[in-house]
């Protein structure tokens, strides 16, 4: 993902693929950063990032090449930064409040951003608490997220069903001279 500047809250985000070792664009273009990313500063963090294991949606699996989590009631993400579980999936019993508070999501109630979404693996190995958590590549509302990558629907589900595990895949996020280091 590339954006002019810090200060902005719209980036362009482009599918890279490696190619006889040199990256090539496959896909995108698609249209605030932060070196210092924090729980609730709204700013989407910079740097390389993976794609975690599990792919998640309120709505039927897309036909991804990872595992394929269909939200139910009582799936969230902690975001916590004083939960031991903090910057991870997990279920209560529906209709159950969660022992971690802060600004947890339940992602079933998420629509339409949390149709299908892929986990952006910042501040997951290791997890440092406050340091900011549910970075996900999810689908547009419309408007500007908390910190996360969005795009419409069905460029999200493409990128999406591209996206395999076996390939390693990278998000970077930065501005055009950064990106360029990776």
């Amino acid at each position: 993902m590339e954006a002019s500047r810090y200060d902005t809250t719209v980036a362009t985000l482009v599918a890279w693929q490696s190619v006889r070792g040199c990256f090539v664009p496959v896909a995108g273009p698609w249209n605030g950063l932060s070196d210092r990313h924090r729980e609730g500063d709204g700013t989407t963090p910079t740097g390389a990032y993976g794609i975690g294991p599990t792919m998640y949606g309120s709505a039927p699996d897309p036909g991804v090449h990872y595992l394929y989590h269909r939200l139910r009631c009582g799936d969230w993400w902690d975001e916590d930064p004083a939960s031991a579980l903090y910057n991870t999936f997990e279920h209560v019993a529906c209709g159950t409040a969660p022992d971690f508070g802060g600004d947890s999501e339940a992602l079933w109630t998420e629509m339409p951003a949390y149709e299908h979404f892929a986990v952006i693996t910042y501040n997951m190995h290791p997890v440092v608490r406050g340091r900011g958590s549910a970075i996900f590549l999810h689908v547009s509302t419309g408007a500007p997220t908390d910190g996360c990558v969005s795009l419409p629907l069905r460029r999200l589900d493409l990128l999406l069903r591209w996206l395999r595990p076996d390939r390693h895949p990278i998000v970077v996020i930065g501005t055009a001279s950064e990106i360029r280091r990776f």
